[in-house]
């Protein structure tokens, strides 16, 4: 039987304009979660460095793992795009409150700008339901 796309929605999000892309999709187990930002429910950037804006982040993705019924820990991939790659550690920190044991594999890569200008962090993630120690 042929795994079915699913959307996933998290009222912790805000869902894209109609017809853009989908923040979450779950195919099986696999959970693929788009490139989040910053950004709040009222589509304004919250504030604040890297630190601050990978919280936000990272809550966000944690939102939608857990509205696709995966969690933090069964993230395999990761790929981060920041605009000033000398404050790596601040976004290193952040992730240290949201993962524990094996850290997924992830790619970190220095961009010359993202949606605005305010936005100095994005992430996209990729997990497999279910595969995570916390089970």
């Amino acid at each position: 039987m042929t795994a079915q796309k699913q959307r996933v929605r998290s009222d912790a999000v805000r869902e894209p304009a109609e017809k853009t892309w989908s923040n979450c999709l779950r195919i099986g187990d696999l959970v693929t979660v788009s490139g989040m930002t910053a950004r709040g429910a009222d589509g304004e950037t919250v504030t604040g460095r890297e630190y601050d804006q990978s919280k936000v982040v990272f809550g966000k993705i944690r939102s939608l793992l857990e509205a696709a019924g995966a969690a933090m820990d069964d993230v395999v991939k990761m790929t981060i795009y920041v605009t000033d790659i000398s404050n790596n550690t601040e976004v290193w920190k952040a992730r240290q409150e949201f993962f524990d044991g094996d850290f997924p594999a992830c790619t970190l890569v220095e961009v010359s700008a993202l949606a605005k200008p305010e936005i100095l962090v994005e992430i996209e993630a990729l997990a497999v339901a279910g595969c995570g120690s916390a089970r």
